[in-house]
């Protein structure tokens, strides 16, 4: 395998927000899903679903929910007396959480819960951690899931953005409207689509910023 190559896939991928109206066909997503599935999971548990929506009424209902609950937070806030802070949250979060509104594809992550042998066997009798760490291994192996397949996209010719704001904002009447049932966790959802701009590349902390090596 040609390492550079796949270095300027990594480098040059970017978190899109404007795509053009031309569609992702099911077989590119079934493509993604394939690359997102061979992501590493604790003991090959394979914590993650997705759930593609292609329908543009139904994203758009995903944004109108979510406006309406961030609409929920401001009006708390301001009743807080907190009016600027929930004049921010609307004007400059609101558009930066609902992003996903132009694309012709939505992702939705899920994180399933954690099972293995090794859970049945040993973890959960000795009651080795709470039920919450079982739920974070999902959302982890979910993540590693995600970011192959948002690689994938790239290097397929397509863009993507990753977006968390439906799910701090509005995660339960989408599961209620796209019917996931309590044991699966929105991990986050991407936008997905042809690019119709160009981001240029954002400035990254220098490696030895992030960096230590024990000898």
């Amino acid at each position: 395998m040609d390492y550079l190559a796949f270095k300027q896939i990594v480098h040059d991928r970017r978190s899109v927000r404007k795509f053009s109206d031309r569609p992702v066909t099911a077989e590119q997503i079934r493509e993604l899903i394939d690359c997102a599935r061979y992501a590493p999971s604790d003991t090959n548990s394979q914590t993650w679903e997705f759930i593609v929506i292609v329908n543009k009424e139904k994203i758009k209902a995903i944004e109108d929910m979510t406006w309406a609950e961030l609409h929920k937070r401001a009006e708390a806030a301001e009743a807080k007396g907190l009016s600027r802070e929930a004049r921010l949250l609307v004007k400059s979060f609101g558009p930066y959480a609902t992003a996903f509104s132009d694309a012709p594809a939505l992702i939705v992550c899920l994180a399933t819960p954690y099972n293995s042998k090794f859970r049945e066997r040993i973890f959960d009798p000795i009651a080795l951690v709470p039920e919450e760490v079982w739920r974070e291994e999902g959302i982890k192996s979910s993540c590693l899931a995600s970011q192959n397949l948002m690689l994938a996209a790239h290097a397929m010719g397509l863009a993507t953005c990753p977006m968390t704001g439906p799910v701090l904002l509005a995660e339960h009447p989408m599961k209620q409207y796209l019917g996931i049932d309590d044991t699966r966790q929105v991990n986050m959802v991407i936008a997905l689509g042809h690019p119709s701009e160009t981001p240029g590349k954002l400035p990254r902390k220098e490696v030895d910023a992030i960096l230590t090596i024990i000898e």
